[in-house]
């Protein structure tokens, strides 16, 4: 069995959430007139139009202004790298739920939801100070 995963995510406008991917950092190409992917580090996620997305998965999508139906956690270098990150998400046109803070000692990570509503976090994790067990 094959090891990849590929992410399908609902989108309202494929080409506009492309552009919001590529302006955050992100390699987003547009993928024949409906979908795109989106590639983060090892990670494959495939941008469809609701309607598409509804139509292969036979159920409605998430109304992710009332909730959450997944939250992608990503790996950050650097609290530095989390603060840039958060930044050009803001100026992006994404929201943040999550303002850059210190989580346990260790952790630094910040929340934002991209055009669509989908939430994602950003999390640096620092070894050193990680407890021990």
């Amino acid at each position: 069995m094959s090891q990849e995963i590929w992410i399908n995510l609902p989108v309202k406008d494929v080409e506009r959430s492309t552009a919001f991917f590529n302006e955050i950092g992100f390699h987003a190409v547009s993928v024949g007139n409906e979908r795109a992917k989106l590639a983060i580090g090892q990670t494959t996620i495939l941008l469809f139009p609701d309607a598409a997305f509804e139509k292969f998965t036979g159920s409605k999508t998430a109304d992710t202004s009332h909730s959450a139906e997944v939250i992608f956690s990503i790996g950050a270098e650097s609290r530095e790298e989390v603060d840039a990150f958060i930044q050009k998400v803001e100026f992006a046109g994404g929201s943040i739920f999550g303002k850059p803070s210190e989580i346990d000692g260790w952790m630094y990570g910040a929340g934002f939801a991209d055009l669509d509503g989908h939430r994602w976090n950003l999390l640096y994790m620092d070894e050193n100070k990680m407890p021990k067990r």
